[in-house]
């Protein structure tokens, strides 16, 4: 592991606004669970998830334009949350925090209903048939999704991958959860709404699938 990598660690440990439990504090009972709120925000503000985070651009982006809500970054990578985190403190940004964990143990990091509004962004569309169930909008996952989510929550899916944005659209008619709105292409449908939050936060994974001529896709829907 690289010198860089241990520093960045070093300061995860630090940062006020980067959460870290290990797997068994998780499974023997999160002190922030149900008590986001009160415990780590301080103010009764909803709370909005990005799953996948990476490097937190998203989450502090959303942080910025949206300060009546608190946004939680949620990613493994802890070199990827330290630029988030460090980004979001240097700003001042008291509505946004990471948490370090893996996504499906979700359901032990927050309470049900104590989430709004779900953004993932960019994840691995995992195309191999053997790794369906390891999609983020795969059925399994939306099942946690819709446990954690205020009864009318809604979830965002913005990706470069034609493949999952299909699939995903597939998956929610099938279940019968109302799509909202949905793109094959936020340049060619949107092209006059340049502040749109789809157009005005980008990621560094979205400028490098940009470099490549990838389309981005999106879809937005609830489970009622």
């Amino acid at each position: 592991m690289g010198k860089n990598k241990l520093k960045k660690f070093a300061q995860n440990d630090t940062f006020a606004n980067l959460v870290q439990p290990t797997r068994d504090e998780l499974l023997e009972g999160f002190a922030l669970k149900g008590n986001w709120n009160k415990d780590f925000f301080e103010n009764d503000q909803p709370i909005v998830l990005e799953l996948g985070c990476g490097k937190g651009e998203y989450s502090v982006g959303l942080a910025e334009r949206f300060p009546n809500k608190n946004f939680v970054g949620v990613d493994i990578k802890g070199a990827r949350l330290w630029a988030g985190a460090s980004t979001a403190l240097v700003n001042n940004l008291t509505n946004v925090g990471f948490l370090r964990t893996q996504i499906e143990l979700l359901e032990h990091c927050f309470a049900p209903g104590e989430i709004s509004e779900i953004w993932v962004t960019f994840p691995d569309p995992q195309i191999k048939f053997r790794r369906a169930k390891h999609r983020l909008t795969a059925p399994l996952f939306l099942n946690r999704y819709q446990r954690l989510l205020q009864p009318d929550g809604v979830v965002h899916l913005k990706t470069d991958s034609e493949f999952l944005h299909g699939y995903t659209h597939g998956v929610l008619e099938i279940l019968g959860y109302p799509i909202e709105e949905a793109y094959h292409d936020i340049d060619f449908q949107l092209p006059d709404v340049p502040d749109h939050v789809l157009h005005a936060i980008t990621t560094h994974y979205e400028k490098l699938f940009r470099k490549k001529g990838k389309t981005i896709t999106y879809i937005r829907w609830r489970f009622s």
